[in-house]
């Protein structure tokens, strides 16, 4: 407990709360259930009203004080295994019940005043017996209530763990993105400066720095609007301009109420990546590169095409590669079941990368 972080420890206080608060429900109903059932018992057998209920009132009382501890000595034996946590719910009801039957006798006499009772040792026997059954199904009760709110607890903090092991995979698969961007980035910056464009290639190193700042700053769990996945994509798509302006031609066909649908961030870095290398960097002459969403049902589909070159051992491989491939990863752990990507030439001079994931809209 002295090692537990803030957030553990307010996560034990509230799961505490929980079983305090189920305790002292569930005692609540229990005796007052008992309450109501002696009572009835009492007027059946002709015993005073008054009496009966105020004996009653001030044993339950009792009852709830025995109760109270017995549920704290089997909370700190939780972690014991089934038999033992039994044999502990019999000998606890042992220990109530004979405190109780104490308290019932002394009650009682007192209750009969000015009337003298003698101590029976059969009546004495016959209520030890009634209590160990109450105290006992009691125990038992605490014991499966405990279980219970373990079992919640345990399930939360499986969800818990499954989460941050998701949100993990994401931070990884996102950014593997950087190095790949980088590496190819810097080849153009290289390029530009071997054609003897300095200026080229500084602007360009200022867009690179910029884009990463911004795309560092962004947390791969949440969410972005399209429109601002578009904007910052233009900054990437300004950064290779610098290379390939003259041949490179980019449209984006997106709707206004689509620019509002919720995607993963930097989702169409690597597809928008890929179409610069495999198209503008490997096509000679001019190349369109296609940004498209469309809404199909409550489904968003997204596509980034790209012209090719058409000569065989130019083309790039159709498999996915490594931004595509981790694209696909993303899809599949952020949506399970409800994501793809995939990927392929649609006519022998294009290719086409295509996302499809729930709409949502921000």
């Amino acid at each position: 407990m002295g090692h537990m972080d803030d957030k553990a420890l307010e996560t034990y206080g509230a799961y505490i709360d929980s079983i305090r608060r189920t305790t002292f429900r569930l005692g609540l109903f229990y005796w007052t259930a008992e309450f109501v059932i002696s009572n009835t018992l009492f007027q059946f057998l002709g015993i005073s009203q008054l009496n009966s209920i105020f004996a009653q009132l001030v044993l339950t009382l009792f009852s709830v004080l025995i109760t109270a501890v017995i549920a704290l000595i089997l909370f700190r034996l939780r972690y014991i295994n089934l038999i033992l946590k039994a044999f502990a719910c019999f000998v606890l009801a042992i220990f109530g019940a004979t405190l109780h039957a104490m308290m019932d006798h002394i009650v009682y006499m007192v209750s009969a005043l000015p009337e003298t009772i003698q101590f029976n040792w059969t009546d004495f026997g016959y209520t030890l017996v009634y209590d160990m059954s109450l105290f006992f199904a009691w125990s038992c009760l605490f014991v499966s209530v405990l279980y219970t709110c373990q079992m919640r607890e345990n399930e939360r903090r499986l969800a818990a763990s499954r989460e941050e092991a998701l949100s993990a995979q994401m931070r990884a698969l996102r950014y593997q993105v950087n190095p790949h961007f980088l590496f190819n980035t810097l080849n153009s910056v290289a390029g530009l400066i071997e054609e003897g464009n300095s200026k080229g290639a500084g602007r360009m190193v200022l867009s690179l720095s910029s884009f990463l700042r911004t795309t560092l700053e962004l947390d791969p769990m949440n969410d972005v609007r399209l429109g601002d996945e578009l904007a910052l994509q233009t900054g990437y798509l300004n950064i290779e301009g610098e290379r390939f302006s003259d041949r490179m031609r980019v449209r984006v066909d997106v709707t206004q109420e689509l620019e509002n649908a919720l995607v993963p961030s930097l989702i169409l870095q690597p597809l928008i990546e890929n179409a610069v290398k495999h198209g503008v960097g490997s096509k000679p002459g001019f190349v369109e590169i296609l940004i498209r969403a469309k809404r199909i049902g409550e489904v968003l589909n997204l596509t980034v095409e790209n012209d090719v070159s058409d000569t065989p051992k130019l083309r790039p491989i159709q498999s996915m590669g490594i931004g595509l491939r981790n694209v696909a990863h993303r899809i599949e752990a952020r949506f399970p079941g409800a994501g793809s990507c995939v990927a392929g030439y649609i006519t022998p001079e294009r290719f086409r990368a295509s996302l499809t994931m729930p709409l949502r809209l921000a």
